[in-house]
């Protein structure tokens, strides 16, 4: 952590400038859109949602910490996933129950290899926004601003669908509304039961080798749980085995959209941002003295920090400072996205760090962000085979430094598109045009999604395997 020195001089710095839900607008905020055409109408979209209901609820981002608390010890793992960019174009519910399906897949193998819970946590009902490198576009000599996300302007290539529209705010807290509802619903009303186990095997995922591999794992606890009932032990006795606890979570981007969703907590009297469980601070945001970080420091929500690169441990120390004062378990998780090729060079040294400062933090690896690269015939796509590089070296990393590999955060989608090249079903540059679907950045497939799961399962059963034979001496 800071020298006392730094500490104090920290303290004092936060003491002097109390945090408020709109403290934010004194700080730098970068990518924020500040070309909304009607200033007033943005203001007024942002007042009527001040007095919508929230999305979430304190109460479930307290359960999200203390399941996050666990996997900062190693007692838990985190997936993270969902698409890239939510659209309006679509929202439909059997991509909804595709998504929620490929992460109960992906959920049952982590947790039947690793031994441990899983956490489940979509990027799901409110992820839209997104940073981008260029403000602008240009095609064929037209230049336009960038497409930022469906609550910010539209993805067609016209000078009106790139104007910044606030009422696509509205529209969006709309879909995440009624996403939530359908996710509750499967979470909670037995879709998510156990005995299903062999139902959540996608159409084009079941006649894969990926989806042979899901099937005599599915096998083996239909098994279990057939001697389970023998012995009692029921949906009816024991709820967890009909239900699971699904949180949401999104990048803290559009900072009056998230003031305009910030309450008071009846309960605690700390605020909590209910448009999500879970909020992240993007690696082109995580500015200590920003408006990103200002505003995340003060809500009650457990927050991400993805890191790239090009943080240093001394910011990264100072970071955790801000963001996490007081220490919390489960407050904080750090999402390592480097690439495959410097994760090695980079991530040691933040671990490092961390380790040296005593902060409890849950690591995640973003496997995703650092590996995009661009086809000679113009699409944005991510190599399966570099994802799993950089999962494998994020595992052995995180473990040969004496800390927890505590997460995954991937862009994915129950959809059978062809976004990321190789994988079981080898897709190629040729196949990228097939169904070639995203908004903003390449998702894998459920194929793809599922093929991971079984490579984190392994690395899961080696470390289990591992730390049974220190315990037996």
């Amino acid at each position: 952590m800071l020298t006392s020195g730094k500490r104090n001089s920290l303290t004092t710095h936060m003491k002097k400038n109390p945090w408020t839900p709109d403290s934010w607008r004194a700080f730098p905020a970068k990518h924020i859109p500040d070309d909304y055409p009607d200033a007033a109408a943005l203001g007024s979209v942002e007042r009527i949602l001040r007095g919508f209901p929230p999305l979430v609820f304190a109460g479930e981002a307290r359960k999200l910490k203390a399941a996050l608390a666990e996997a900062a010890d190693g007692h838990a793992f985190l997936l993270q996933g969902g698409d890239c960019a939510e659209s309006f174009k679509e929202f439909h519910p059997d991509n909804i129950r595709d998504t929620f399906r490929v992460l109960m897949q992906m959920a049952v193998v982590l947790t039947f290899a690793g031994g441990k819970p899983v956490i489940k946590l979509g990027r799901i009902a409110g992820q839209f926004a997104k940073p981008r490198s260029e403000l602008t576009e240009t095609r064929d000599g037209v230049t336009l601003p960038a497409y930022r996300g469906d609550n910010i302007n539209g993805m067609e290539f016209t000078p009106a669908a790139r104007i910044p529209d606030p009422d696509r705010l509205l529209r969006a807290f709309s879909q995440s509304a009624a996403t939530l509802n359908l996710l509750r619903a499967f979470a909670g009303g037995g879709y998510a039961d156990l005995h299903n186990v062999h139902r959540w095997n996608l159409g084009f995922v079941a006649d894969s080798p990926q989806g042979q591999r899901y099937r005599e794992l599915a096998d083996k606890i239909s098994e279990s749980l057939e001697f389970m009932a023998a012995c009692g032990v029921t949906p009816d006795s024991t709820p967890q085995m009909r239900q699971v606890d699904l949180f949401t979570s999104h990048e803290a981007l559009l900072l009056g959209f998230e003031e305009a969703m910030t309450r008071v907590d009846s309960t605690s009297g700390e605020y909590y941002d209910t448009s999500a469980h879970f909020l992240w601070i993007g690696d082109r945001t995580r500015q200590p003295d920003g408006a990103h970080v200002e505003f995340c420091r003060g809500i009650r929500n457990p927050i991400g920090l993805k890191c790239g690169p090009n943080l240093k441990p001394d910011e990264l120390l100072r970071l955790i400072d801000i963001l996490n004062p007081q220490d919390e378990p489960g407050r904080l998780t750090l999402i390592a996205r480097f690439g495959s090729d410097k994760v090695a060079a980079g991530l040691p040294h933040l671990v490092r760090a961390v380790r040296r400062s005593g902060a409890r933090v849950v690591w995640s690896c973003d496997p995703m962000h650092g590996n995009t690269l661009r086809t000679d015939s113009g699409f944005k796509t991510r190599p399966v085979d570099r994802i799993l590089s950089e999962i494998r070296q994020f595992m052995d990393i995180l473990t040969a430094e004496g800390a927890h590999p505590g997460g995954v955060h991937l862009e994915m989608s129950g959809q059978n598109v062809t976004e990321c090249l190789g994988g079981a079903q080898a897709i190629t540059e040729e196949d990228l045009s097939s169904r070639y679907h995203t908004h903003c950045d390449p998702r894998l497939n459920g194929e793809q999604a599922l093929e991971i799961a079984f490579l984190i399962a392994e690395k899961l059963r080696a470390g289990r395997a591992e730390a049974r034979a220190v315990a037996a001496g």
